[in-house]
């Protein structure tokens, strides 16, 4: 009896997801990183400055939440409501997300098709290592800019079923379309920003 209990407790947790229960976020167990090292590990990695935002713009009911997120390592802020003037990928990720690193290539191929035509935005999500996040895009080549939320605020605002999520924003704000999982292919993003956002990459 007790190999059997062994037994179904070892098939539950590799069953699991790689999204933590709402309720349950990761608990950190190792000493707090400094800031400052992250935002000097992001810059050494070539990940780009996070884009400055109007404060003042209003906020659209259709559009991105009224939320303002750090910069990955927090030497600046985002107020993602204020991001407007040209159509945008936002991809929501974490360096714990086995599906989120499946995508990976497909978005470094983007980001150099969409360059001077969409920007591109990644939002590290849910993730108590910001230097593992850091280290994680250096690998796979990310330079677009890396927003933080480690605590989850975007999922009061707006529904992020899980990870990773890519949201499809147009010039004036408006959100378009959101895709739920792992994206298939980069083709798939390639034909996302043709029929969501009118651009041909």
């Amino acid at each position: 009896m007790k190999r059997t209990g062994v037994l179904l407790t070892v098939l539950a947790v590799l069953l699991g997801g790689c999204t933590p229960a709402p309720s349950e976020p990761p608990t950190p167990s190792f000493a707090p990183v400094d800031p400052a090292a992250v935002v000097a590990a992001r810059k050494q990695a070539g990940i780009a400055d996070c884009p400055a935002s109007s404060a003042s713009v209003p906020a659209r009911p259709d559009g991105l939440p009224d939320l303002v997120l750090d910069c990955l390592g927090g030497d600046s802020t985002v107020r993602l409501a204020g991001l407007r003037g040209k159509p945008m990928v936002i991809n929501v990720w974490a360096q714990w997300c086995p599906p989120c690193r499946e995508e990976s290539p497909y978005l470094r191929q983007y980001q150099k098709a969409a360059k001077g035509k969409v920007t591109m935005l990644g939002i590290d999500y849910d993730d108590p290592r910001p230097e593992l996040a850091v280290e994680f895009a250096s690998l796979v080549k990310w330079s677009y800019p890396q927003l933080q939320d480690p605590e989850r605020r975007l999922s009061a605002v707006m529904r992020i079923g899980g990870l990773p999520t890519t949201l499809f924003v147009d010039a004036d704000g408006k959100l378009v379309h959101q895709v739920s999982g792992k994206l298939q292919s980069y083709d798939e993003l390639v034909q996302l920003t043709r029929d969501k956002l009118g651009i041909a990459l």
